[in-house]
């Protein structure tokens, strides 16, 4: 019973270039997917919808006046099988036009007319619209007395199981005035939607029962627990508009968090945790305040993580002590770890990572992953975000399995699955921008720009971080910004430009809070040494080393302790070079980061050929190389093979791999794949969320790479592959 969308007319007008990606998503979902409703939608908006600030319309008034003037020049007798089959569908989806036609001895002959005009067609399961804007016309162009007809015939023939909600929902939907008896049915209806998971639904239920609810105080209690419902159904515009209609500082704190500036979105949660822990439920969500408190602390944590601002960690946790709550162990963890107190953060820290079982809230979930990455633990903290995206799509919570993809990224980077992990963290991204979660979004953006660098992609490693570091400054969101600035120096470090990667982490460690971020500028500490020696500055590169091997002592990571190790070899010279090299090589036999272990063997490698070690030399370098092609990682592999021929060993351009595929970047392999499916560059560029521009670039580098000058020859070498 879904409506079809085919395209109408000879082409679809684009959306302007210069949208930000979470707006122009956006519009694409309002306007249900129609491009030329899209782009007449974006030239009616206000300068703040058109940057995200503030939320979309919730039906743009577009198109529509065309549309009704077509469903009322048909005969009433088929305007009034089409209104049934609209409030079957819209906004409620309850599969009961069929039987409604059935109890009601209704003549389904008029459809003819409908086929005839192309507006809809007979199915086996009911109508099928032309399109979502058909059908809305469909029944706005009803008279309310018909309206309310139809739903209570349908109300009537909704009594199967499970089917009671919906039943309400059109009961609801036929009242002509406020009901307390109808308000309370619906409300109940709400919670069993709820508790199946389908938030959509509840979002729908509860926003009718405020309608109907002649309080106006219990009216704003319904607005915010329907704007809850819609932000977890994944409709952040909705949610939006919503909050704007109520009071609530929880809703809006929380939106802000993931969409608007995170300093605002702290205050405003811990503000709220303070009110709940202090004067009970105010008009939102909950009959359990303390839960809620501890619950909003935990979202304040968040934004502090955001931020990078120790002054608010701090502030969280003095109120989290003075309201006598237990905090989440990551932001008394945090709070230490950048105070220096390494003890009591490896302890809080250690306390949070161990609630990474199976179940659970999501959002505790999430924190334990982090803590578990805050001590090294890449396994469990993938295991600990896979459980909480898990745990929130089993309770219909959509918008959470994104938020957990953010802090997974980070786990699969360092175990050195940059390519697998892209795929997912694309996905994510996608979700993100769907969901109205563009704070996630940029995060995102920025750990595919980690991915672009590791596995060579010089122009999406740029696009993406400059993208991610735009937005992040914008909204104060330290933790993306410093994360998409360490990608770049990572490239530059990755290709040789070692002056200004050292000058760009030198500058991700003096960036204060909403530029840049402790946890970043502490895991970056091994590659700013590297850097640092490489261009002859070792004496900050040592004060960063004291600091970074103090936090791996006192957590006794495997991979911390490793990387240190390396440091220390990177800072010394000859054979005591060459024992510190040896011993990081056997701390990484008990880690996870096998990429960084690759890096660790590449300068080992290095080291030995300059003091003339030549048989092991060869060996750690071939190990590497080997590594490095397996990770997708031309550059570093090209640092191999160059070491390599210095000591005359003689290297295939390839080892274990396809020539094509080893010719390309991973990008450039999936912008081929595409291009030879058919798919346009700007069909290309929207699928992977990138600029045409860089799509184009791509293509001409995939051509040169090859040798061939058109998509038909693309086709045929890859179909040959």
């Amino acid at each position: 019973m879904t409506s079809a969308n085919p395209v109408r007319g000879p082409a679809q007008p684009e959306l302007g270039p210069s949208l930000p990606e979470g707006v122009r998503v956006r519009i694409l979902r309002t306007a249900h997917g129609d491009r030329r409703a899209a782009a007449e939608l974006a030239s009616a908006l206000t300068e703040r919808q058109l940057t995200g600030l503030d939320p979309l319309p919730a039906q743009p008034p577009v198109l529509l006046r065309a549309y009704r003037q077509e469903v009322r020049a048909l005969p009433d007798t088929t305007r009034r099988l089409l209104l049934l089959a609209a409030a079957d569908q819209y906004p409620v989806d309850t599969h009961a036009f069929l039987r409604a036609v059935t109890a009601a001895r209704l003549d389904t002959r008029p459809l003819v007319t409908a086929e005839v005009a192309g507006v809809a067609h007979a199915t086996a399961g009911g109508i099928v619209f032309r399109d979502p804007w058909t059908r809305i016309a469909a029944y706005e162009t009803a008279s309310v007395t018909d309206r309310r007809a139809v739903h209570l015939l349908l109300a009537r023939v909704l009594r199967g199981e499970g089917e009671s909600p919906r039943r309400s929902w059109h009961r609801g939907a036929a009242a002509l005035g406020p009901s307390r008896r109808l308000a309370a049915e619906l409300r109940a209806a709400a919670h069993t939607a709820r508790t199946a998971g389908d938030h959509a639904l509840a979002c729908a239920l509860v926003e009718r029962a405020a309608a109907l609810s002649p309080e106006p105080s219990e009216r704003a209690r319904l607005l915010a627990r329907a704007a809850a419902d819609a932000w977890r159904s994944g409709d952040a515009d909705r949610a939006r508009r919503l909050v704007a209609a109520t009071d609530d500082d929880a809703l809006g704190g929380l939106l802000a968090l993931r969409a608007g500036n995170a300093t605002d979105a702290f205050d405003a949660l811990l503000t709220a945790a303070v009110r709940y822990a202090d004067d009970g439920p105010g008009p939102a969500r909950t009959d359990h305040p303390r839960h809620a408190a501890v619950h909003l602390l935990a979202r304040a944590t968040e934004a502090a993580i955001y931020t990078g601002d120790l002054r608010r960690c701090r502030e969280a946790a003095a109120v989290a002590d003075r309201l006598g709550i237990v905090p989440p162990g990551t932001l008394g963890g945090l709070a230490a770890a950048f105070e220096g107190r390494y003890d009591d953060a490896r302890d809080l820290l250690k306390a949070a990572a161990g609630r990474c079982g199976p179940g659970g809230d999501p959002t505790l979930l999430i924190h334990s992953g982090i803590a578990a990455l805050m001590l090294g633990d890449h396994t469990a903290a993938a295991t600990a975000t896979v459980r909480a995206a898990a745990s929130a799509r089993a309770g219909g919570d959509g918008v959470t399995v994104p938020q957990a993809m953010e802090f997974r990224a980070y786990a699969d980077f360092w175990t050195g699955r940059p390519k697998a992990a892209e795929a997912a963290t694309l996905e994510a991204l996608r979700q993100a921008y769907t969901t109205g979660q563009d704070n996630g979004a940029c995060h995102l953006q920025a750990a595919l720009a980690m991915f672009a660098a590791v596995t060579g992609d010089e122009d999406v490693c740029r696009e993406r971080a400059e993208a991610a570091r735009a937005y992040a400054l914008a909204r104060g969101l330290g933790l993306p910004a410093a994360l998409a600035l360490f990608a770049l120096a990572f490239l530059d470090l990755s290709t040789g430009r070692y002056a200004a990667s050292a000058a760009r982490l030198r500058a991700l460690a003096g960036f204060g809070p909403g530029h840049g971020h402790r946890a970043i500028r502490h895991i970056a500490t091994p590659h700013y040494v590297e850097a640092a020696v490489r261009t002859g500055d070792t004496r900050v590169a040592r004060a960063a080393h004291a600091d970074y091997d103090h936090w791996a002592r006192t957590v006794r990571s495997p991979d911390d302790l490793a990387l240190s190790a390396r440091c220390r070899a990177l800072l010394a010279s000859g054979t005591e070079a060459v024992e510190h090299y040896r011993t990081a090589l056997d701390l990484h036999a008990s880690g996870t980061r096998d990429f960084e272990r690759a890096r660790t063997e590449l300068l080992f490698g290095g080291a030995l050929r300059r003091l003339r070690h030549r048989t092991e030399a060869r060996d750690r370098l071939h190990s590497a190389l080997e590594a490095f092609e397996h990770f997708g990682s031309p550059q570093c592999a090209a640092a191999a093979r160059t070491e390599l021929r210095v000591l005359g060993e003689p290297v295939s351009p390839v080892r274990g791999a396809d020539d094509l595929v080893a010719r390309l970047t991973a990008q450039q392999l999936m912008v081929a794949r595409m291009a030879a499916d058919g798919a346009t560059n700007r069909e290309i560029a929207a699928r992977l969320l990138l600029s045409p521009r860089t799509i184009d670039h791509h293509l001409r580098g995939v051509f040169a790479r090859l040798g061939i000058r058109s998509r038909i020859e693309l086709v045929r070498l890859l179909g040959e592959g």
